[in-house]
């Protein structure tokens, strides 16, 4: 099985981009994040002549996921389970496919909105966590994948490439992505390579992508049994090479 996850920056602007990788990767899933549209908007006949069904969880001009699949899923949550019922954010879709449970997010930057933005990023994260570990207390294979906004440590960013103050590394957001994999979830990147450069974000500005001063802030957590079946994980730089790119890179992970 093919998974894949990709920050999008607009799916309008990007999907001739989508349309592109779809036809020469071939995976059977892939999680989109900051599609910026409602689902009337979504380009779901585009993606259906490709062979794809879309789920999406659309929020207007911000935000958003969505997953295409090519076999028969059911969406399970279409927000984070222990958010409150009022929260409008559309960053979070919980699917079942061939029995395991998979979770496309889009987690809070928390840079914007000063402390409150922070806490919300925060909090955000502690349910996740919450999430995670309901369903691995159950049992089921789980996949967590998406957009972190988390730079787990310092080999996960180009050197001077944020400042310590930077939500994406400050302690507390790394010690919350760290609760993830005390769970027992695994990092499926780093599992199969421990160190080095494995970006999967380039700034548009101070020319980031031809200076290779990346972040890797895109994700694939993986429970136990499903580790053990991990074959690939793999950031696609060539993506963000292409045209009006995304500024983020699809990562995708294979399982046997």
């Amino acid at each position: 099985m093919k998974i894949a996850t990709w920050n999008v920056n607009s799916v309008r602007q990007r999907e001739p981009h989508i349309r592109r990788w779809l036809e020469r990767v071939k995976p059977d899933l892939l999680f989109l994040q900051e599609i910026k549209c409602e689902e009337p908007a979504f380009p779901a006949m585009s993606f259906q002549e490709l062979g794809y069904r879309s789920d999406v969880v659309g929020q207007k001009s911000y935000n958003g996921v969505a997953v295409l699949s090519r076999i028969p899923i059911l969406v399970t949550h279409r927000a984070l389970p222990g958010l409150p019922a009022e929260d409008a954010q559309a960053r979070y879709i919980e699917i079942l496919a061939d029995g395991i449970a998979m979770a496309g997010i889009y987690l809070p930057n928390g840079n914007s909105g000063g402390d409150a933005g922070y806490a919300y990023k925060l909090a955000w994260m502690d349910r996740l966590a919450e999430r995670a570990e309901a369903l691995l207390r159950d049992d089921t294979p789980l996949v967590i994948l998406g957009d972190f906004n988390v730079c787990p440590t310092d080999e996960d960013l180009a050197a001077g490439a944020l400042p310590p103050t930077d939500a994406l590394v400050r302690p507390e957001s790394r010690a919350r992505f760290r609760r993830l994999l005390w769970l027992g979830l695994t990092d499926a990147v780093r599992a199969l390579q421990p160190s080095g450069p494995a970006y999967t974000f380039w700034d548009y500005q101070a020319g980031a992508w031809p200076r290779d001063r990346g972040l890797r802030i895109d994700h694939a957590l993986l429970s136990p049994t499903l580790a053990e079946r991990l074959i690939s994980a793999t950031p696609d730089r060539r993506e963000r090479g292409e045209d009006t790119p995304s500024d983020h890179v699809p990562v995708l992970v294979e399982i046997s």
